[in-house]
Order: C-alpha cells, then structure tokens, then sequence
C-alpha cells in the first residue's frame, strides 16, 4: 500500500506538521506539503527509509494558509501512484489540491481542528470542507472530544475515530535541569511555553501569578505578536520579579525546562487549542499539567482532571493559581501527580502508538 501525507507545510515548526513528519518517517512514506520558506523552486527531499517530502513553492499567505499552487499540479500528474491519501485538516490548500486532483483511491480525513473564525475565508473554503467530509473513507481526529462535538462533523460519526497524536519521550540532560533548578533555587517553578498570540490566554496567567505566594515563579517561553502587551501588564501588575516572557527557547534547551519545572501551565482560551501537545511533552519527563476546560476541545481529555493534573475553567486567573498551589502544596501531591502523568503519557501518547494505530486504520481502510 502506498500512502502520501498532504497538507501545511515544511520545515516543520507547528504540531500538525510534526504529526505529518513522524507518520511520514515511522511509515516510510511520503508526503506533499508547501513550503514555509521563499523557496521559489519546488524541492524533493528523500528520507532515510525509503520516503520522499515533497514541497511547493509558496507564493504568498493568506488567512494563515499556504498559497502553493504546483501542490494542484503535482497531485494531479501522481495522485494514481497512490492507494491512499491522509490529508490534514485544517490547510485549504492541501483541500484544493486533492478536489482537483481526481484522486480515485481511499482518503483517510486527519481532523485536527476546526476552521475557527475566517470570516469570508472560511465561507469560500466551506464547500471544500464539506466535500473532504463525504469524500473520505475515514476521518480520525486526535481526541474523542474534539470528533464527537465538532459541528462539522455531526452527520457522519459513523466514520469517525480518533487516535492521540504520539510524540518521543523528552530527553533530558541532568546538567542542565540543575542549572534551571539552581537559578530558581527555593522556588517553585510554573513553566508555560507556546505563541504569543490571543487563544493562549497568557494574560490569565500572568494575573495568576497575583494570587501566588512569593516562593512561586513564572516562566513563560515562547515569541510573538503579544509580547510588548503582555510585558506591559506585568509592569503594570507589579509582577516583574514574579513572572518572565523567557523569549524563543532552543529546542534543544526545551527539555530541560520541562524537566526543571515543578507545574506545567497552559491556560488557552479558545477550541483554537484542539489538543495542546505541549501537555504530552511535559508528562514525557513526569512534570504534572495545569490546563483548561475548554468546551468541545480534546485539552482537558488530554491532561485528565485529578490523574496527570489538573483542569480548571478558562480565563480565570484565580482558579489557575489555585490548581497551580494544588498540585505544588507539597512534595508528596507532587509527585502523585507526576508519576500519574508519566504513566498517562506512556499509556496513551507515545510515538509508536500512534504509528501502530495509524498503521492499523490504514490497513482496514484500504
């Protein structure tokens, strides 16, 4: 059977690209994506184990969506190579190409998250959307919330499933966890990382911090457009010796601070936040998670409520705070709560399994 990825785009740098690229390796096979760079010429990547990535030259972004209009003309001239085709949801532009294409083998519908907001964009794309939704064999989302309560997916649960999205464990160099340890020595360590942006809900966190003894510090990692505002709010609250914006981390630094940190934190606001892979990594390293209930997102499904941490309700930096001291209060909570997360993730969010399911599906699909 020959199965080729489709959609976002490459080098990778968000979690549905990361998905893309470790079902690509762990399969072995290939995949069609634009590219995130001004590449200007359409590129073939052979991987090691026998797949190719194939990237398209972007010409502009619009609405978030990649415009790469060779992916159209490449899935026409190959799309008979293929005996099955996984496109990733949302990317218009993976949509476009595969309702042009004329591709007659089985489509599996990777659902990762709504389209939320758009305005006319998401209007103009609808009718796409709903063809990929009764053109595809089988659509798997990476929660069993998100799938059961999307409108967009209402009419056709009988083909629905879902399979958690698997990543590798965190690894971790004992050196430089105690250096992070050691410059908050005596401090209790709450750890946020993600975009800067709206749906993260930052600001909740930051007011948090106002309900938190002075032995707790925060850190929050991560760039973008909201930095100066969310700076000036600490500024405001008097919070600077409090809370920090750490800035980009290095990936390779990124283990360290999951593993230093006592409490993992992340406060999104909206179903933007279908899953949060941000939780699976800190659970990797047993760091316990503090997240958020959102309605119809897979977040709190993920960080089960009383098991790997904790879950509260959206913009309340009151309740965040009191979720972070409760999981921190002492040292035996936390490491109840840490050994629980572990167990979780090795249970229901490793790479492997997520490979072997997604292998699984494929097979019965075909």
């Amino acid at each position: 059977m020959k199965v080729l990825q489709l959609g976002k785009f490459y080098p990778i740098f968000g979690g549905v690209e990361k998905v893309m690229y470790d079902l690509t390796m762990g399969l072995g096979c290939d995949m069609l994506c634009a590219s995130a760079d001004k590449r200007r010429e359409f590129n073939t990547i052979s991987l090691y184990g026998g797949g190719c990535i194939f990237v398209a030259p972007t010409l502009f972004k619009a609405a978030g969506t990649m415009i790469a209009p060779k992916m159209v003309s490449w899935l026409k001239r190959h799309a008979g190579e293929y005996d099955l085709i996984d496109i990733h949801h949302p990317d218009p532009m993976a949509g476009l190409a595969l309702r042009l294409s004329r591709f007659k083998g089985k489509v599996v519908l990777h659902w990762h998250s709504d389209i939320i907001g758009k305005g006319v964009f998401r209007s103009l794309y609808k009718p796409i959307q709903n063809w990929l939704v009764r053109r595809a064999d089988k659509i798997v989302g990476t929660t069993p919330v998100y799938v059961s309560e999307s409108p967009d997916l209402k009419d056709v649960q009988d083909k629905t499933t879902f399979i958690p999205i698997g990543i590798e464990p965190l690894r971790t160099e004992g050196e430089s966890v105690e250096k992070i340890r050691r410059e908050f020595e005596g401090k209790k360590l709450v750890f946020s990382l993600g975009r800067l942006i709206p749906y993260k809900g930052y600001e909740h966190l930051i007011r948090a911090a106002s309900y938190l003894p002075d032995d707790y510090r925060v850190v929050i990692g991560g760039s973008g457009p909201l930095r100066d505002r969310l700076q000036d709010e600490i500024d405001h609250l008097g919070l600077s010796g409090k809370v920090t914006l750490a800035g980009y981390i290095e990936d390779m630094d990124l283990p360290s601070w999951f593993a230093a940190s006592d409490v993992f934190v992340l406060p999104s606001v909206t179903k933007n936040e279908a899953f949060g892979i941000v939780q699976i990594e800190a659970m990797s390293v047993g760091t316990p998670v503090v997240a958020t209930k959102i309605p119809g997102s897979g977040v709190s499904w993920v960080n089960e409520d009383g098991v790997s941490g904790l879950n509260v309700e959206p913009r309340n930096p009151k309740a965040l705070a009191d979720a972070i001291m409760a999981v921190t209060k002492d040292e035996e909570s936390r490491k109840t709560f840490s050994k629980s997360a572990f167990l979780r993730y090795g249970a229901l969010f490793t790479k492997d399994l997520m490979i072997n399911k997604i292998t699984k599906l494929y097979e019965k699909t075909a």
